[in-house]
């Protein structure tokens, strides 16, 4: 896995250099920013909860009799709009921002809104994914081999909600979901198969790696499992 602040300065759209030689883009795409305010921000849940608080504040001031003023209403309305704002404005931000690569040979993220950063992760280093369906959008979760890992504050929003202890890195809110996990677990599959290939060209030339080399090789066409899972949260 590597990371670079390359954004200002990329060569191609979402990567910051040129492919080399061998190796093409295979699909690109970014986050929804209303998908990414809704589920990563929590627009929507902050809206009814801030709507509830107001409307126990006018119970209160109302029972207090007479000719209770608006103002701390009002004052109370501004702020929630300033906030709610101010999220909207960061998660379109964050998409805008945001752009996911997959090639023949990675993924590529470029992230962060006043600190672009790409990370490439080599689709040898994925273990497995996850499809986590979010009505009209959906998440696909990377988990990486344990010799990997990525801050979760590096990477979020683009984290799986609540997995801190080995984070996933997570292409989020995509509409095109379903079009970008065939193409990923294609290329996985693609690449991982050329190295089992290798793998078993190896334990033939030497005989006594054979035994270390088979159950590596036996399982690497099944280690890619797109589990689709619909949003419970």
């Amino acid at each position: 896995m590597k990371a670079t602040h390359e954004h200002e300065f990329e060569a191609q759209l979402g990567l910051p250099e040129k492919l080399p030689k061998g190796e093409h883009i295979l699909w690109q795409g970014a986050p929804d920013w209303w998908g990414l305010g809704v589920h990563a921000f929590h627009l929507r849940s902050l809206s009814l909860y801030f709507a509830l608080m107001l409307a126990l504040q006018a119970s209160y001031l109302s029972e207090q009799g007479g000719d209770w003023s608006m103002k701390p209403m009002i004052i109370t309305g501004t702020l929630i709009a300033v906030t709610l704002a101010s999220l909207a404005a960061w998660a379109y931000m964050s998409a805008k921002a945001s752009m996911y690569t997959i090639t023949n040979k990675r993924v590529v993220m470029r992230i962060g809104v006043v600190f672009s950063v790409t990370f490439n992760l080599p689709l040898q280093q994925i273990v497995s994914a996850q499809e986590l369906i979010k009505g009209d959008h959906c998440d696909i979760s990377l988990t990486l081999k344990a010799s990997d890992r990525i801050a979760w504050l590096h990477l979020w929003p683009h984290a799986r909600p609540w997995v801190l202890k080995h984070p996933e890195p997570t292409l989020r809110c995509l509409r095109q979901g379903r079009q970008c996990a065939d193409v990923l677990k294609s290329a996985w599959l693609d690449i991982n198969a050329v190295n089992s290939d290798n793998a078993h060209t190896s334990a033939a030339a030497s005989p006594s790696q054979a035994a270390s080399n088979s159950p590596q090789t036996a399982t690497s066409r099944d280690r890619l499992g797109f589990n689709s899972m619909p949003h419970t949260a």
